[in-house]
């Protein structure tokens, strides 16, 4: 944790959120309005919705460099900055309650594996059984 309290991200996940928003198309466009509360409201609502976002800064009009923007962004919303390049701003923010029902979902597919696992082994005991000779006594 930093001196913010809040978690540092490795540069491993910091790359698998990279890739992961190459696929992403920008949510927002900030224009000659800068960061507005408007935008903040906006970008917490889609934040909390979808965790990592893509915004676009249009470079011809925008009052201050897509970084500051980018750290300003953050700052209010308690995202993290994972890259600015060239107008384009990715930002990502944890939220509990998406991962708790990922967790969740995680458990119910785990324990349905068990039960598939668990079915394909008694199957295989029938039709091993099944595949046993009887044996008869020998007529003498």
């Amino acid at each position: 944790m930093n001196e913010e309290g809040t978690i540092v991200m490795t540069g491993k996940e910091r790359a698998k959120f990279r890739a992961a928003a190459n696929s992403l198309e920008p949510v927002f466009q900030i224009g000659k309005g800068g960061v507005s509360d408007a935008l903040i409201a906006q970008v917490e609502a889609a934040l909390d919705a979808r965790e990592l976002i893509k915004i676009k800064a249009l470079l011809e009009t925008i009052p201050q460099p897509p970084k500051e923007m980018a750290q300003e962004i953050a700052a209010r919303t308690h995202a993290d900055v994972i890259q600015v390049i060239g107008g384009v701003i990715v930002l990502y923010r944890e939220n509990p309650e998406l991962r708790q029902a990922e967790r969740e979902k995680e458990k119910r597919r785990k324990e349905m594996d068990k039960k598939r696992r668990e079915m394909a082994r008694i199957e295989a005991k029938r039709a091993k059984f099944a595949q046993k000779p009887t044996f008869s006594r020998k007529k003498k």
